[in-house]
């Protein structure tokens, strides 16, 4: 079982005023509504059960039509009022929470979009996100903790201020005499409070004693969220053939049953049968014996004559929703004590600092694009490694010209990408744009000078235009003549509603599916679209058969015009298409020359490469 540091009253406020700034920033409007409407809800019982104490009061002493008339009026008609307006602010708050439920990750979507991409290519940015996530999908720990705990720190304190209201005149209200005056004095007074109070304080102990318990669980919980996520074969509908092929049903099985999490007999079902069911029990127990002391004090005060019997209906049930109250402003803070280390997880995230510096200079926007670049003497190597993934380049190309750059898996090809369009900065060497190090350009400026289409491309679940846009609104010629140059002109013809088609089934049963092929076909018109002075292509043609690609490659050198085009590609189909080709081998630049001029180097690494795959090509 994990262990949790316990947070202290100060760690515990400074967390939750930063948590709940958080909030009122990206959801404002959330708070306020909330606690209206838990407070409204909370105060409304006692309105009821105020008018009930007069009503029985007045029925069981003078029976009085003139005075029962409007006590009976005044109950129905506030009840009808209030109700409606409970329900106003209900439906309010259900509306706000469910768009903070949907919205709540945008926090993190931000921030993944604004930190460097060095920080977000991370392990432990992605495992440290992966746990933030796993703990809000466990126990809603983290953001989502915080609207429960807001509700019941509301619910608690306005309803302890109503149940004072209506509890006050019990103990002001004194005995006539007899035997039972004593429980006028003072002291007695203050005795039955004190216990009121102490039993009340120690139900609310026992329950946070619970709930911690069941927090300190968070790492086995999440750990087994997880092998049921990884290992649950329903949820991998699209690796069917897979599992029946390989039988891999048999190595998810043994895991399952290897992982006891939520199982009987396993930790949360111990723990629950342990500390967070004894502490829970001794609480509810608690609560019992308050109940006791409160009927045994209200009926002996009503007894002894201090009030009608109506009263022991407001007493009771005002000092037991007290009690109920404090149980629950109580569990609020306990919450919001257990929900520290959760919140400290979200902070670390969120504060991961840039690093990257961004520069700012303006990228020169020339008519006739005609940029150079450099990389000199340029060295990187991956955070956390001390392998270089490429070494002392040197290579210098023009917009407007055909770069292919080759090479075996490893060799730094993907690399070199990811540094020209300043995903990272190298640690050694320049990269120069027109002469300037491209260090000094406004970042958004100068990655806006490119469109790349990664070999691990993404295409969302949205209509055909929206893709290749990326906006809602788009200029549909321009749509369709991307789609057309990258070779897609005949499967849209086929599509049900054109542009507006919808892509894949995630968030429409109307959504088509599409190959592998097709979306990389889409990839590359998405990038035409944005008409950029740049277009990469980062092996995204690996679906196709070397054929296929052949002809996208051919293609694509017609419509390139006077961009730079910069083809990456284990296939060497491209090349004969390019001004200049780059070779790579454990990154560094072994070979640069034309197709023709490094098929004449008959022993170097191109040569070797294209012998061996020229079979797949067609002779042109």
């Amino acid at each position: 079982m994990s262990q949790q540091k316990k947070a202290t009253l100060k760690e515990t406020f400074i967390s939750a005023r930063r948590a709940y700034g958080i909030m009122h920033k990206e959801f404002p409007g959330l708070i306020g509504v909330v606690a209206a409407s838990r407070a409204f809800s909370a105060l409304l019982p006692y309105v009821s059960i105020w008018f009930s104490a007069q009503i029985i009061n007045e029925l069981a002493g003078m029976r009085r039509v003139d005075v029962l008339r409007p006590l009976v009026l005044w109950a129905l008609g506030s009840a009808l009022v209030l109700g409606v307006i409970r329900e106003i602010l209900e439906r309010w708050n259900v509306r706000m929470q469910n768009r903070f439920n949907i919205s709540r990750q945008n926090v993190y979507t931000d921030k993944l979009l604004s930190m460097d991409y060095e920080d977000v290519d991370k392990a432990e940015v992605r495992g440290l996100l992966g746990k933030i996530r796993g703990n809000d999908n466990w126990n809603a720990w983290g953001f989502f903790k915080l609207e429960e705990v807001l509700e019941n720190t509301v619910t608690g304190f306005a309803g302890i201020l109503g149940a004072v209201a209506l509890t006050v005149s019990l103990f002001t209200s004194a005995v006539p005499g007899g035997q039972l005056a004593f429980l006028n004095h003072p002291v007695f007074v203050v005795l039955i409070i004190g216990i009121l109070v102490l039993t009340t304080m120690l139900s609310s102990f026992c329950h946070n004693k619970s709930s911690s318990s069941y927090a300190a669980l968070s790492e086995e919980a999440t750990f087994g969220n997880r092998m049921c996520n990884l290992m649950c074969l329903a949820e991998r509908p699209n690796a069917g053939a897979d599992i029946r092929l390989y039988n891999q049903q048999k190595i998810a099985r043994w895991y399952m049953d290897q992982d006891k999490t939520f199982v009987p007999g396993g930790i949360l079902a111990r723990h629950t049968a342990g500390p967070i069911g004894i502490w829970a029990a001794l609480g509810s127990c608690t609560e019992a014996v308050l109940m006791g002391i409160v009927y045994v004090f209200v009926c002996l005060k009503s007894w002894a004559g201090a009030f009608g019997v109506g009263s022991i209906t407001q007493y009771v049930g005002a000092v037991t929703a007290m009690s109920r109250n404090i149980s629950e402003w109580m569990k609020g803070i306990g919450q919001l004590r257990s929900n520290v280390p959760f919140m400290e997880d979200i902070y670390t995230f969120l504060d991961i600092p840039n690093k990257m510096y961004q520069g700012s200079l303006t990228t020169e926007k020339r008519s006739d694009r005609q940029y150079q670049v450099e990389f000199k003497d340029v060295s990187f190597k991956y955070p956390g490694t001390e392998t270089w993934a490429l070494r002392h380049v040197n290579m210098k190309f023009n917009v407007g010209s055909r770069l292919a750059v080759v090479g075996e898996n490893g060799s730094g090809k993907s690399t070199f990408i990811k540094l020209l369009c300043r995903l990272y900065d190298p640690q050694e060497g320049q990269i120069l744009l027109n002469g300037i190090d491209i260090r000094k350009y406004n970042y958004d400026d100068y990655i806006g000078i490119f469109s790349v289409v990664f070999q691990d491309f993404k295409l969302i679940a949205q209509p055909i235009g929206s893709n290749v846009a990326g906006s809602l609104k788009y200029d549909e010629e321009r749509v369709k003549r991307a789609l057309t140059d990258a070779g897609f002109a005949e499967r849209l013809k086929t599509m049900p509603r054109g542009l507006d088609t919808m892509l894949y089934k995630n968030l429409s049963a109307e959504g088509v599916e599409i190959s592998g092929g097709e979306a990389q076909k889409i990839a590359i018109a998405r990038a035409l679209y944005k008409d950029a002075p740049f277009i990469i292509l980062d092996e995204p043609t690996a679906a196709l058969d070397p054929i296929a690609e052949a002809e996208i490659y051919a293609k694509f050198n017609e419509i390139s015009g006077d961009r730079t085009a910069v083809y990456i590609s284990h296939r060497l189909s491209s090349c004969k298409f390019c001004d200049e080709i780059a070779v790579f081998d454990h990154g560094q630049v072994i070979q640069t020359g034309t197709h023709e001029a490094l098929l004449a180097q008959t022993e170097g690494q191109y040569a070797k490469l294209w012998n061996a795959q020229a079979q797949y090509y067609t002779e042109t």
